[in-house]
Formats: C-alpha cells, structure tokens, sequence
C-alpha cells in the first residue's frame, strides 16, 4: 500500500532517495537546489512560501515525489493567475492560500512529478488534488513541467501556455561566426556592432566555474544581483549564502559571467549548467556600457554552449528582444486543479481561449526570426 506524507522540510527526504527519482539533467530539481534554499534564507512564511512537499512511499522507498508550497501570494511563480484570484475575491472567496508545485523562483522547465513509472507520476497529481479538496485549498498548480508529464494529469487539471525564447544548436554549429554565418546580413551586423561597442568601452569578459568561482566572484555577483532587484523595487530572495552552497555541493552546474574594466567587475551574469542546457538566471551591473547587457547574459552564454558542446541555453522568462539575437519562441506549460466547479469551468474557457492567443503570438514571432533560413516554423514543443 502506497503511503503519501508532506513535508514542511526538505531536510526530512534523504538525499539519494529524493535525487534518485530524476535524471540529474536539471539542476533545479536537485535535492542540494531546493534544501538549499530553505537552509540559507532564501524561502520564507512572510514571503509566501511555505515548503510543503508530498511523497509516497512504498514502505521504506520513495518511489515518487514533487517539490510543492503553500502560497499566501503568488509572487516569484512567473505563470501568472493575479486574474484569477482577483476574481475569487470579487466572489467573496479565498484564493489564498494554494498548493503550488514549482521551483521558486525559476521559470525553467523541468520534471516537477519526480517517479519512478508513469503510473507513479499520475498518482501525484491525483493526491495533490485530493488533498487539497480535503484541506479546503482553492487549486493546486504545476509550473513548467515537462511535456512528458502531460499524460499524469486527468481532464479536471486545465492545461496553460506560455512562450519563452530558448536557444537551440539544432545545425551543429561550431562556434560563434559559424553561428553569426547563419543569421540575415541586418541581424548578423547588428550583434557584430553590439559586441564592438562592448570592447570600444575597455570591457572583457570572464567566465568562472564551480570551484573555480572565488569568494570575490561570488560576493561581486550576489551585489549586482541585489542591485538589479533594488532599481526595481523588488525583494533580493537569493543570499550569498546559498551562492557558496551551489559552489560547495553544486559546483558542476554553478558558471558566473563577469564583466571587467581594469581588473574590477562592473557586471554579471549567474547561470546554472545542466547535462545539455545552460540557464541564464540573474543579471546585474554598477555601470550602464552599452551592448553589455546583450554581450553577458545572451552572446557569452551561446559562446559557452557552442565551447562545451551544450545544446541548449534558456535565458530566463519573457524579452521579445531576445529573438533578434537568436532566440526562438518556445511554449512552455502549466497544469491547475481549481476545486471550484463553477470556477473550474469559466477557468478552463479563459485558458483555451489564451492558448489560442499564445499560439497566433509565437506563430508571428517565428515569422521574424533572424535566420536567412529559418530552422523551423511555429515555436518548438508545440501543445
């Protein structure tokens, strides 16, 4: 008999157990990723995050499991449902609070049902709804999970689209002018010109790794961070902390961009590296040069995929900019249980009619892609 517990502590799941039931290619699901998070501050009640995490276990062995939170908010989730509970309030309904299985922080897709079978996964879906139905939760949510996860939700679980702009070495390019050699003449001059202004202004660029990040490194990045969160009124979740965490248990996946005139670092740019894909987290900088925006956190990145044979690179959520340079619209997916029938319904028209919407938008973004041929039509990994 299958037994489901939750956790207020991912400290409570062994490590080898937790790691055990996903591949290791995305670093976000990683046990070290998410405990690291509570154990350095960086998750926090008032914030509106509250870890509470399901497991089943067949006896002594885990054999599925999803990194989920009880939310009073719905700040740091990047799929957007603000509509939805202020349509809950209007109603004289709590929305708040709700079952949210994610990364915090992260738009980056990845497994979020962590199993051992399909069968496995299916069955967290249904305990998620079951056990928000039976502690009176409005709706439970899974954020970019993985198009093979689809087949685990049944139909009371209303599907939602997104795009994001996703780099992929689908030609086999060898390097940066390889690369550059397949863009329209506008656009291949237009990145050449934005990488000259960057050295006209006297600025190189380095790259650290793992254990080769110094403490300066890490000190420098977590303050261009915190600047960045800073011009925009925002609060600085990640600690410096959890920065020597990642180096420390994590240190294959944790590469830095820096910028710097004069041996001193004007700005940076944190990325994760999975087995395949780079990710492009959090950018900052104490100096406003231009192009350098675009030269750390999207011309340096591809260059460290095409160096390290990587396939992929997400830079993050959102920026129309980004398809001049190379990034093509990508859906990306969410499922929600609403435990509101009514609701559930007026909901589940609301997102088909979206998804339509998101689908005519990534179709006229592909039609602008800066390729002299382009390499594929609509946006990838089509719903």
């Amino acid at each position: 008999m299958v037994e489901v517990r939750t956790h207020d502590s991912l400290a409570d799941v062994p490590a080898r157990a937790w790691d055990a039931l996903h591949d290791g290619r995305n670093p976000f699901v990683a046990h070290a990723f998410l405990s690291g998070l509570e154990q350095h501050g960086c998750l926090r009640a008032q914030w509106g995050w509250t870890p509470q995490h399901l497991t089943l276990w067949d006896g002594a062995t885990l054999i599925a499991a999803a990194p989920a939170y009880l939310k009073d908010n719905s700040h740091g989730e990047f799929v957007f449902d603000h509509a939805w509970a202020h349509a809950y309030a209007r109603h004289g309904l709590d929305y708040f609070p709700k079952w949210l299985c994610a990364v915090p922080y992260s738009p980056v897709t990845g497994p979020r049902l962590l199993a051992r079978t399909p069968g496995h996964r299916a069955l967290l879906a249904a305990t998620m709804a079951e056990l928000c139905g039976r502690n009176r939760l409005s709706s439970a949510h899974v954020n970019f999970h993985e198009e093979d996860e689809d087949a685990a939700f049944d139909e009371d679980w209303l599907p939602r689209i997104d795009v994001q702009y996703h780099w992929r070495n689908d030609r086999g390019w060898r390097d940066f002018d390889d690369y550059l050699s397949a863009f329209d003449h506008k656009h291949r001059k237009n990145i050449r010109q934005e990488r000259a202004k960057v050295a006209r202004a006297g600025v190189t660029l380095r790259i650290a790794e793992g254990a080769g990040i110094g403490d300066d490194d890490l000190a420098a990045m977590h303050g261009f961070y915190r600047q960045t969160f800073a011009e925009y009124g925002n609060h600085p979740a990640l600690t410096l902390e959890f920065l020597h965490h990642l180096r420390s248990t994590m240190p294959s996946t944790l590469v830095i961009v820096l910028a710097q005139r004069d041996d001193r670092p004007i700005a940076g740019a944190l990325c994760l590296r999975g087995r395949d894909t780079l990710y492009g987290r959090y950018w900052g900088a104490r100096e406003n040069v231009p192009g350098l925006h675009f030269e750390a956190c999207y011309y340096q990145g591809i260059d460290y995929c095409l160096r390290n044979g990587l396939t992929r690179f997400e830079p993050g959520a959102q920026g129309e900019h980004k398809l001049a340079r190379g990034f093509l619209p990508t859906f990306v997916r969410s499922r929600h249980w609403i435990a509101h029938d009514e609701f559930r319904q007026a909901l589940r028209d609301w997102c088909a009619e979206e998804a339509t919407a998101v689908r005519r938008y990534a179709a006229t973004l592909s039609a602008h892609a800066p390729f002299k041929l382009p390499p594929g039509g609509a946006a990838s990994s089509s719903p």
